[in-house]
């Protein structure tokens, strides 16, 4: 079996940082998603975060705002700030439930169903440009390939011993009892 040239990443056994598979996915995402944020801000005034709330209410409907942040992958607070845009924006509406008013709802108004439907076939289209790159095979193959990368990522992320990251108060390592 021919040795891959030193062009192709070793994605099996990196040796320099463009050989790491999550590199190369933030890379792909960094340039891909430049492109949906020129629309989400440019265009249509919200952030790549409100975009992403809006597309899980507009996806699953109206739901509470832990359901909201575990289905947007966001933490509580990011989500609570988009969201907070989102409403402020009239994209966003938040209903209490009936008899317990801790429990908010949150859906999209009329004017966030427009927005999702006028910003989805863009996003797809980018979406469709980059897949332009692959045949018909090989996006389905990519399609069965991430699904199981991200069965296998949840599945790491559920055993891993670390300790989570705690973003508001810098390196989780003083948990540790590390400098």
């Amino acid at each position: 079996m021919p040795s891959p040239s030193p062009a192709v990443p070793r994605l099996a056994q990196p040796e320099i940082l463009d050989d790491l598979l999550l590199y190369r996915l933030s890379r792909l995402q960094a340039a891909a998603g430049g492109v949906v944020l020129r629309y989400c801000e440019g265009q249509f005034g919200i952030t790549r975060r409100e975009w992403r709330v809006l597309a899980v209410l507009a996806a699953r409907g109206p739901m509470g705002s832990s359901a909201l942040a575990e289905q947007a992958h966001l933490d509580r607070p990011r989500t609570s700030r988009a969201v907070t845009a989102l409403a402020g924006k009239k994209l966003v509406s938040r209903t209490s439930r009936v008899g317990d008013a801790r429990h908010i709802q949150l859906a999209l108004t009329s004017a966030g169903r427009a927005m999702h439907s006028a910003l989805f076939p863009l996003v797809s289209q980018i979406n469709g440009d980059l897949l332009a790159a692959l045949t018909p095979q090989e996006t389905a193959q990519l399609g069965e390939m991430l699904e199981r990368l991200q069965l296998r990522a949840d599945v790491m992320a559920d055993q891993t011993g670390l300790p989570l990251a705690d973003r508001c108060h810098g390196s989780s390592a003083r948990h540790l009892g590390r400098p």
